[in-house]
């Protein structure tokens, strides 16, 4: 082979690599807090863990900066969701329900943003409780504050969530009044509508999902903590429409969670569509073998329907 075929050969095949590593990376990555972390501690021994596979962030652990990660298609149709990643607020499973669902979202059309956020932990928040919600209302302000910048339509701003995930995004969905940190910006922390995947949503003993509860609100929760993380009994009519996800064999976070949520929801005629499926588990991510593998298409119809895609 010549040199010069050579040559072409080898700058064909960087650019090769370049465009497929670009097509599942995320196009920036922003820090949440610029100054300070409201009701932060500082700790010399809590360190964030981050657990890498071939250059990919799967997991992490123990977080102390928060961030987001802008997944931008390559044609936006005006619409952003912010995914929050599960893990029982121990962990993040950013990889399988973050990156991989905003690689998704993305190829709909739909510009993703994928948080990272503080679990709670006493060791470096003044408050644990809501540590999450802080960086979830942050991010969702954040998102609507960039919105001309990333041809978002601020009006069309939603949240995702699984598992735990799911119920930092419900928070948000019924808690984004609550004054958790000073926010002099007047941006709207509000959802515009919210995708539950098997979420935990209630904090009322039989349904818990007791990792989730002990990790949030402590061993010893009081009936006051526990009512008002429970976020069935957070609706009203405000609350945004939405759109759950759940199996029938959920051993970790019982059905009931979403059946609750759902009920609550049609009691203030908050509009809801709910796909209940006979097999999954728990923490199918995008879906796996069996009719949970269709929730994709469910949801693409859904926000067709709402106007939030093209059809």
């Amino acid at each position: 082979m010549h040199q010069g075929n050579v040559t072409a050969y080898v700058v064909s095949f960087l650019l090769f690599v370049m465009t497929c590593s670009c097509i599942h990376a995320q196009d920036k990555i922003l820090e949440l807090w610029a100054d300070s972390i409201p009701g932060a501690k500082p700790s010399k021994t809590f360190k964030e863990q981050l657990q890498m596979e071939n250059g990919t962030l799967v997991r992490a652990e123990m977080v102390t900066t928060p961030t987001v990660s802008v997944f931008i298609p390559k044609t936006p149709n005006g619409t952003g969701i912010l995914i929050c990643p599960g893990g029982g607020y121990h962990h993040l499973a950013i990889h399988k329900e973050g990156t991989k669902v905003a690689n998704w979202l993305n190829s709909i059309g739909i510009t993703a943003f994928v948080l990272k956020y503080r679990l709670p932990s006493n060791d470096i928040m003044v408050n644990k409780h809501i540590g999450p919600l802080q960086d979830a209302q942050k991010a969702i302000r954040l998102v609507r504050q960039h919105a001309p910048e990333w041809q978002l339509d601020p009006n069309r701003i939603g949240v995702m969530g699984f598992s735990a995930g799911g119920h930092l995004a419900a928070c948000l969905s019924n808690l984004y009044d609550s004054r958790v940190y000073a926010s002099e910006d007047g941006i709207s922390a509000r959802p515009d509508f919210s995708i539950l995947i098997y979420p935990v949503i209630s904090m009322s003993d039989g349904i818990a999902h007791q990792g989730s509860k002990s990790n949030l609100l402590g061993t010893a929760a009081s009936k006051d903590l526990v009512e008002t993380f429970s976020i069935e009994k957070q609706v009203d009519v405000l609350t945004p429409p939405t759109f759950l996800i759940h199996a029938s064999n959920d051993r970790s976070v019982p059905v009931q969670n979403s059946i609750r949520y759902y009920e609550a929801l049609l009691q203030y005629n908050v509009p809801v569509e709910m796909h209940i499926y006979e097999n999954g588990g728990h923490g199918f991510g995008l879906g796996k073998a069996g009719t949970n593998q269709f929730w994709t298409s469910s949801l693409e119809h859904w926000l067709q329907q709402q106007e939030l895609i093209n059809k």
